[in-house]
């Protein structure tokens, strides 16, 4: 039977109704705000997985039909998930997965269907409250619910929820998600805001997810609070753990004191065997040795948790054996690519990051067909995990939801700094290539795409670094980390990215594992990352700190000349001819703006020059007074027309031709004679009076 409830977030009211689409699933909604209409399912199978983790997929399936657009290509039809629609399954998934039951293994799948859409919504928050609320209302153990808002400042007050036109003037763009008892994810950008404007975004974000949990908790009411599956988590005989346990701990504790992280794993592997030799060895049963093996594993891996965190905890010691705050060394390169416009080498600690930039014109433009119809991005950020980054073999080829990830997150952080279209040209494609990776390669190729951009001699508003921070808690005692190794994140309850400059935050990425952490918890992570933050620019700015003077001589040089709108037609010319013709002759790149910017791109400076010139030709406009050398186009009894600039004509009378009267002016002039020519009027509608006469001596 159908069932509906309705909210009020922001200005927007949402409903949910469950109860009329899609009934076979677990759970499934329609979630609607306006003309913007979401169907969200959840199945989640009764068989265990043979997975170590919990296999949880999310799909967020863009259909074409929801805003009246064919989709473009040869099929017609939607193809794989464009970066929009794979960044937004990540947006719903984050929040999502903490809060099933730990231990819970059945294999999950959420989708998220756009039906409708109008441009006018965020469809990406409707879509995660749907995932919630369809996991919510049905028997699938959940400890939700979850909510979702967008989060602007505009004019110096938050917005839940802004339109796009709100969020073009916005100060900060934040998808914040969490429950009723603190936020788990954020995702965003910001405008070079200071941290306390982060801090109130996120504690406004909280406040309005209230009527949203209480919208969820009415609809699982009304469709009958059904009793949530049976589970009962897999668990450890405690006499083998515990045998493991005298076995191991001193062997894990002495290497969580390897700082090389190499030297730790291989540490790491030599326990697990010895582990496997003395526990295993008196098993002959082929099924009975493989469930020895898997709680084998379990146990030694709640030891590295159990140990690590109390180092931290109890005696303030991380792996590494730095203190809390401190950066891992920092060192840093640039120019070591002669052939590329901008490089730079960026290593921190046992995560290095090679970033490089290529500058482009207009043709180089990415175009992007999204249900809100084509747009252009004059910079783009490609992120690339190879599996030799960090010690493995894998397999080569497409982008992981991860790496599609991580490379928003950069690209975010450094948009806010890209100087001005019109003063600087060119579309910019940064690549970070991490080479090695322990801790937050992201936020390294923020670092090395800053570097890269200032070899580049990109006019950048500012210098951005990034650094990740950790948390780890037990419940009473709490320890904020600064730039965490990959086994803190693995092991901590917190992944807090923030990017900016010294003025303020240009991203910030978050992730909570636990339940929720307190406001001022997430006030000195904040001040922490600044601090952290501050201290890698130092190191880069000791290599590089301002745009080199010039771009690669490899690079196009981008020339922008102004003419009028109204002259832009000449430009082009019929069928493109006129603008095809200078690019031909001249070999140079144009882009032509509807204001009459003219952007004329070459390696060749004399090229540009000689196409600059023919589009001035073309554009010029006679001058009083001016002399020209015109080109005669066709002899008429009162006079003669001549060319005297590209596409503009005027009229030599044939009292103008010479000092003696003359009867006619083909005993003079014929056509394609060249003459010299005095422009003596141009009236209201344009026309020009030439004259030859008063060029010749009397």
């Amino acid at each position: 039977m159908k069932q509906t409830v309705t909210m009020t977030v922001g200005s927007q009211t949402i409903e949910i109704e469950t109860g009329r689409m899609a009934k076979q699933a677990d759970g499934s909604v329609l979630v609607t705000a306006g003309n913007n209409v979401v169907l969200v399912t959840v199945v989640s199978s009764t068989r265990d997985s043979d997975m170590d983790f919990f296999p949880l997929t999310i799909e967020y399936a863009e259909k074409f039909y929801a805003s009246g657009k064919i989709p473009g290509g040869f099929f017609k039809r939607e193809g794989r998930p464009t970066g929009g629609a794979t960044l937004n399954a990540r947006l719903i998934d984050r929040p999502l997965r903490p809060t099933f039951p730990e231990g819970y293994n059945k294999d999950t799948q959420v989708v998220a269907t756009i039906l409708s859409f109008d441009g006018t919504y965020p469809v990406e928050i409707l879509a995660s409250i749907g995932a919630s609320c369809a996991t919510h209302i049905s028997d699938i153990p959940f400890n939700g619910p979850t909510a979702a808002v967008l989060v602007g400042k505009v004019d110096g007050e938050y917005v839940a929820n802004p339109s796009p036109e709100q969020l073009e003037k916005s100060e900060v763009e934040l998808i914040v998600a969490g429950t009723r008892n603190g936020i788990l994810m954020v995702e965003g950008e910001a405008t070079l805001v200071p941290e306390a404007t982060i801090l109130g975004a996120l504690k406004f974000a909280h406040q309005q997810m209230s009527v949203i949990f209480d919208a969820q908790d009415e609809l699982r009411e009304k469709t009958g609070s059904k009793t949530k599956r049976e589970f009962v988590p897999y668990s450890v005989d405690e006499s083998f753990r515990t045998q493991v346990a005298d076995f191991a701990s001193e062997k894990i504790a002495a290497a969580l004191s390897t700082r090389d992280k190499g030297e730790r794993y291989g540490a790491y592997d030599k326990i697990k065997k010895e582990a496997e030799a003395m526990f295993l060895a008196d098993l002959s049963n082929k099924d009975e040795k493989e469930a020895r093996k898997k709680d084998l594993g379990i146990v030694i891996g709640d030891l590295k948790y159990d140990i690590a965190r109390g180092n931290i905890l109890e005696k303030g010691e991380r792996i590494d054996g730095r203190d809390l705050t401190t950066v891992r060394q920092v060192t840093c390169e640039v120019g070591m690519l002669p052939r590329v416009h901008g490089s730079g080498l960026f290593t921190r600690g046992e995560t290095q990051v090679l970033g490089t930039v290529t500058l482009g014109t207009g043709d180089d433009e990415q175009t992007i067909d999204s249900l809100a119809g084509f747009y252009k991005k004059k910079f783009f950020l490609h992120y690339n995990f190879p599996p030799y980054c960090v010690g493995e073999t894998g397999r080569m080829g497409g982008q992981s939801r991860r790496e599609i990830g991580h490379g928003a997150l950069a690209e975010r952080a450094l948009k806010a700094v890209l100087p001005d279209h019109d003063k600087f040209p060119y579309t910019i494609r940064m690549v970070g290539e991490v080479m090695e990776s322990n801790g937050s390669s992201s936020m390294g190729t923020v670092c090395g795409g800053t570097l890269a951009m200032l070899d580049a001699g990109v006019p950048l508003k500012g210098n951005v670094a990034g650094v990740a921070m950790g948390l780890i808690s037990d419940g009473t005692k709490t320890a904020v980390l600064t730039d965490i190794l990959g086994d803190e994140d693995h092991l901590g309850d917190m992944d807090f990215k923030v990017a900016g400059t010294r003025e303020g935050i240009s991203a910030i990425q978050m992730d909570i594992k636990i339940d929720s952490i307190t406001f001022d918890v997430m006030e000195q992570a904040l001040s922490q990352a600044k601090e952290g933050r501050l201290t890698i620019l130092n190191s880069m700015e000791e290599v590089i700190s301002t745009p080199r003077g010039e771009i690669s001589e490899f690079a196009p040089r981008i020339q922008t000349i102004k003419i009028k709108p109204e002259k832009v037609r000449e430009v082009i010319g019929a069928g493109g001819k006129v603008i095809k013709g200078i690019i031909e002759e001249t070999g140079v790149k144009v882009n032509i703006e509807d204001d009459g910017s003219i952007h004329i791109a070459s390696t060749d400076p004399e090229a540009s020059k000689k196409a600059i010139a023919m589009i001035e030709g073309i554009c010029a406009e006679a001058e009083m007074g001016a002399t020209y050398k015109g080109k005669v186009v066709k002899i008429v009894d009162f006079g003669a027309f001549v060319e005297v600039l590209p596409n503009t004509q005027g009229l030599l009378h044939i009292s103008e031709v010479s000092n003696e009267r003359i009867r006619n002016v083909s005993d003079h002039l014929s056509e394609g004679d060249e003459i010299d020519v005095k422009v003596i009027d141009v009236d209201r509608a344009g026309r020009i009076k030439l004259s030859r006469k008063a060029l010749l001596d009397n």
